[in-house]
């Protein structure tokens, strides 16, 4: 028999179709897969922590998905009967999960977080952690590898002695944690309720974040009401519990609004990303979440280097380096490689404590560069607490951020077989067009440096100033265009690179 799990790897996550339901969409993460995947990495764990697998110890937890139960108990069993210790987490955020591996209590060699975000109902999958943090595509690329061999099915040696599987409290540990750090630096005259005097809105998407308002805002005494699909539910009946998705952010702002409320907090379905409105219904997100994110560690760590994905604004680098005195690394999409670009600044040697996505994934150093959007909400409070004391909100703190006048991304779709050659060839060329003398002309320039795709800046004689962005997919056959504009319209940006892309049989421009 021969097995392929490659198409399960997204990045440095396992993902795949778990439930029927969907139209032209078969199950292809089931018992099987899930069994060899976890047998994956139970071996890759023994390489990395070079211990026996009956001394291992592994957490595992899940959000609200429909499938959740049908995974955990498979990964319990695998696990246990193979005579690895299992602690179960039952419902919890992945950041947690990784701190299952820090706090004393449970000290865990590896960790399991069933989840596949923001997707359909149908979806789910597997996110990793090891002490170390989340692993890497070349870790998932390991597991997949093992997982794809005979030994990880019929002929796996259970242990003669199988382990119990145990039931924990990780995430009363973990909200413990948070609301302790809100205590120590608020620094209230109630120590105990720090936040008594904060209307909070916070909307879980009916993921696993409903924690938040239920265990860490109101016991520290914040007026929580109108929260918001804060019960689990992995139909997911309200708005697709994601940050980035117009709907949710549009119901997060009604609700602050509705309930004259000091700030809302939204999360993705596992927890790993955030973003926040203000007291006026105004999104603090993509862009501005980066500049509040920043802004929250900028008195602190001067000069600091903040990493950020590719799509990020002009008016957010001139905030962040001329506003908040701090340095700006624009790199590449994919919350890893931005983790990782953090991860590798501070090994050479230059001070980085902030890695962001305009998705809402923000991981800060002191933080272990945990991707955890419960974190940044708690920091984002203990602000607005402090603030509130003042008598202003938490807007003030990017009230010098200069919105575009007008954003948009385009995603044209590349039908040629081989799409990731053919992306690179498009990019190719659009730097040689952009060299030519007819576009420098127009005021079209290329960006350097650049880390991802080809990014151009437009100063063209009809008044329009702004950028773009054209860039390949990490998995897709899909090339995304991003054009923002300061003065002017994005169409004739637009116009510019559809005329361009229209060269291409391979790009389907509509």
């Amino acid at each position: 028999m021969t097995l392929d799990y490659k198409k399960l790897q997204n990045g440095s996550d396992i993902r795949g179709i778990a439930l029927e339901g969907v139209s032209k969409e078969s199950v292809n993460l089931g018992q099987e897969e899930t069994e060899r995947i976890m047998r994956g990495f139970l071996v890759w764990l023994e390489k990395k922590t070079k211990k026996n697998r009956k001394d291992i110890r592994i957490s595992v937890g899940h959000d609200s998905r429909l499938t959740a139960e049908f995974f955990r108990k498979i990964i319990g069993e695998t696990l246990s009967n193979s005579g690895v210790e299992v602690l179960e987490a039952g419902l919890a955020s992945t950041p947690a999960m990784f701190m299952s591996t820090v706090f004393e209590e449970f000290d865990c060699d590896g960790a399991i977080m069933v989840t596949a975000s923001h997707l359909p109902f149908n979806r789910n999958g597997f996110k990793f952690f090891s002490k170390a943090g989340g692993l890497d595509k070349g870790d998932i690329k390991e597991i997949i590898a093992f997982a794809e061999k005979e030994e990880a099915g019929s002929l796996w040696e259970p242990i003669a002695l199988a382990k119990s599987v145990k039931a924990v409290p990780l995430m009363d540990v973990y909200c413990r944690f948070l609301r302790e750090k809100i205590k120590r630096e608020v620094g209230a005259a109630d120590f105990e309720k720090p936040l008594k005097d904060l209307k909070i809105v916070v909307d879980a998407g009916n993921g696993a974040g409903g924690f938040f308002a239920e265990k860490i805002l109101a016991p520290l005494g914040a007026d929580v009401g109108g929260s918001q699909f804060l019960e689990p539910d992995g139909n997911f009946p309200n708005h697709q519990p994601n940050p980035e998705n117009k709907e949710a952010m549009a119901a997060i702002s009604q609700a602050v609004i509705a309930n004259k409320a000091d700030l809302g907090l939204i999360f993705d379905t596992d927890v790993d990303r955030s973003s926040a409105v203000d007291k006026n219904g105004r999104e603090i997100a993509r862009n501005s979440i980066v500049a509040m994110a920043s802004a929250l560690i900028a008195l602190e760590h001067p000069n600091t280097t903040v990493v950020t994905d590719s799509i990020t604004s002009d008016g957010l680098t001139e905030y962040l380096e001329k506003c908040l005195g701090l340095k700006h690394l624009r790199f590449k999409r994919g919350y890893k490689n931005v983790i990782n670009k953090a991860i590798e600044l501070n090994e050479s040697g230059v001070d980085c404590q902030l890695a962001i996505e305009t998705s809402g994934h923000a991981a800060y150093k002191e933080n272990f560069f945990l991707d955890d959007g419960a974190y940044l909400a708690t920091k984002i409070v203990i602000k607005a607490a402090q603030l509130r004391a003042k008598g202003v909100g938490i807007d003030v703190l990017i009230s010098s951020l200069k919105a575009a006048k007008e954003a948009v991304e385009v995603r044209f779709p590349i039908e040629a077989a081989d799409f990731g050659t053919y992306g690179e060839k498009v990019l190719e060329d659009l730097l040689l067009w952009a060299k030519l003398p007819e576009q420098i002309e127009k005021g079209i320039s290329i960006v350097e440096p650049n880390f991802e795709g080809v990014r151009l800046n437009f100063n063209l004689d009809s008044g329009v100033k702004g950028w773009c962005l054209l860039r390949k997919s990490l998995h897709d056959p899909i090339m995304p265009l991003n054009v923002e504009v300061e003065e002017g319209s994005v169409e004739e940006i637009m116009s510019l690179i559809k005329t361009f892309l229209a060269n291409y049989e391979g790009i389907k421009v509509e």
